[in-house]
């Protein structure tokens, strides 16, 4: 398959879907197919990942993924890495969830029970992903437009998913194919020292700091954050 026609998937972060990359496909879809995929299936790691698959119409493919859809586009390698030509990792995390955070899930989950889920992805999550204040106050409507469409029964299921997770490092190890971590250099949720390991384990990794941005360099940044994936696309075979 030439590189021009390589086809992309993407893979949404936690209670986000296909906005989240609104920028990325009108932008790469010139030259590729491009797939975001549903997330909103499934509460762990292994499920998700083989929903995505599910998905996916194509025999071979390259594969990004933000924040939570990093952790879902390590699991697809671990599971199929065969399939994928090369990953692009945007502020994320190769680790398994560390006690601190795992014992903030529990409150958060007991909200969401609740119906109050909005409330803890306005009070507790979309203040770490950085921005300015116009750029913060701008994707706040749009980050809880996302979650509202997904509702109450993914957050939980993410939730679990993301507490559970296991830890990747063996995954990226041998994962062979050109591979990128971008990360927002103000990022709050995965900071640079994530994406220094994953790029220190891959064998085949670029690491690039995208300045003047916070966790979702997709809406953030699409300029650099397109650029720096149509290079990497162009490294694929």
């Amino acid at each position: 398959m030439p590189n021009s026609t390589l086809p992309l998937v993407l893979i949404p972060g936690m209670m986000c879907d296909h906005r989240l990359y609104t920028h990325q496909v009108a932008a790469l879809r010139e030259s590729r197919e491009v797939l975001v995929a549903h997330v909103d299936q499934g509460c762990s790691m292994e499920t998700i990942a083989k929903s995505v698959f599910s998905q996916i119409p194509w025999p071979r493919f390259a594969l990004g993924g933000l924040s939570m859809g990093g952790i879902i586009a390590m699991e697809m390698a671990r599971q199929k890495p065969e399939l994928i030509a090369g990953l692009a990792l945007m502020d994320t995390n190769p680790w398994a969830e560390i006690p601190e955070v795992k014992a903030l899930r529990t409150p958060q989950l007991e909200l969401a029970e609740q119906g109050k889920f909005l409330d803890v992805i306005e009070q507790q999550m979309a203040p770490k992903y950085g921005g300015s204040a116009a750029e913060q106050e701008g994707q706040l409507g749009l980050v809880l437009a996302m979650a509202r469409s997904l509702g109450k029964e993914v957050f939980i299921n993410q939730s679990i998913a993301l507490r559970d997770r296991p830890d990747q490092t063996e995954t990226l190890k041998k994962f062979t194919g050109p591979s990128i971590a971008l990360c927002g250099e103000h990022d709050q949720l995965c900071p640079l020292d994530r994406h220094q390991a994953i790029c220190h384990l891959m064998p085949n990794c670029q690491l690039h700091v995208i300045p003047n941005s916070g966790h979702l360099v997709t809406l953030q940044m699409p300029l650099a954050t397109n650029t720096h994936l149509a290079h990497w696309l162009e490294t694929l075979l």
